[in-house]
């Protein structure tokens, strides 16, 4: 009750104004830089077109690029619609830092499996999540990859447990290296 909370402002107020870089966006100090930067890159994937707002179509592109080719119209304006209006960075962090308030972070890492598990099987293909490893963002190594399919080896039709490798990465396993 203290002070005055950007949470509470009615939606309108703030976003009527468009402010600059340097407006009211507190929504950086919620993150470390490192985490900044980690958003920048994932931002930049889901932005196909390179304008600077997360639209329909990069979001329908993206998911085509993981394989996933039939996604309703709806399904991608529903998307579209968690943000107030366009989705360019500020607003992009502004949703991650409102999902993650007090979220676990086993949680946080399982819904982000679970995007890439549309039919909610738990596994993931070993090529898919290899691809996107080795392909985006801080890119695996030949040598990570031989050691997270040591780790966490694919059952015989190739998939891997993914809330297996959640748990690890939350719990740990061996901290001592």
């Amino acid at each position: 009750p203290g002070s005055a909370s950007l949470v509470h402002a009615p939606k309108k107020a703030k976003r009527r104004q468009q402010q600059g870089e340097g407006g009211s966006s507190n929504v950086f100090s919620m993150f470390e830089q490192s985490q900044i930067q980690e958003y920048k890159e994932a931002f930049t994937i889901i932005d196909q077109n390179r304008d600077g707002i997360i639209s329909k179509d990069d979001l329908r592109d993206v998911l085509a690029t993981m394989g996933q080719l039939n996604v309703k119209n709806e399904e991608l304006e529903a998307m579209v619609k968690e943000a107030s209006g366009p989705i360019n960075f500020t607003v992009f962090l502004t949703m991650f830092g409102e999902k993650l308030k007090g979220a676990d972070p086993e949680d946080v890492i399982l819904s982000a499996f679970k995007v890439l598990d549309p039919e909610g099987t738990g596994t993931i293909k070993k090529e898919f999540l290899e691809e996107l490893l080795t392909t985006q963002c801080d890119r695996f190594t030949a040598e990570e990859m031989k050691n997270l399919w040591a780790a966490f080896p694919p059952d015989v039709a190739g998939n891997v447990d993914y809330k297996n490798i959640c748990y690890v990465i939350t719990h740990g396993e061996d901290k001592e290296e």
